[in-house]
């Protein structure tokens, strides 16, 4: 709990440090760089060390992202209704996509995501709160309400071209 308590904390001063914080920023495609968590002090990527995502905020307030690792295995069937059950364990581990609606606290360097639908359905009709900081072209922010459990994760985002 500390480890997590002092991430949370670096972080916000980090934030609170960066450039132009606003909802204006936030808004376009984003293409994910990684994904760090750090669970009382151990750091892992649970999407690999290559992941692949894309995330978007459009400017009416609506958001989608979608992450997966770079290395799911493909169906051996070729027909995604067909999955043996390794196949399919290795989809849900290996992926997450959720979207919904979006607003900004710029004093608070934080977003807040509706979840209107997801790949994980425990996150459907929650909010999820982000602490965030964009620094040219880069996007960092943290997820302390993880889907697979505990820990803080750091997602770095590259602004799309």
């Amino acid at each position: 709990m500390t480890g997590r308590l002092l991430l949370v904390l670096l972080f916000c001063f980090w934030a609170a440090d960066a450039f132009g914080q606003t909802a204006k920023e936030l808004v376009g495609s984003w293409t994910l760089i990684s994904i760090t968590v750090n669970r009382d002090g151990e750091k892992t990527e649970p999407f690999g060390s290559n992941p692949k995502g894309t995330m978007t905020f459009d400017s009416g307030g609506r958001f989608s992202i979608i992450v997966t690792r770079s290395d799911i295995p493909k169906f051996t069937s070729n027909n995604r209704e067909m999955g043996t059950s390794e196949e399919n364990k290795a989809v849900v581990l290996g992926s997450v996509a959720y979207f919904g609606t979006y607003n900004v606290d710029e004093d608070g360097h934080m977003f807040t995501v509706h979840v209107g639908g997801s790949t994980y359905p425990n996150w459907v009709g929650t909010d999820q709160k982000r602490i965030f900081a964009i620094t040219g072209d880069e996007l960092k922010y943290t997820n302390s309400n993880r889907s697979a459990g505990v820990g803080v994760a750091l997602v770095v985002w590259k602004r799309a071209k």
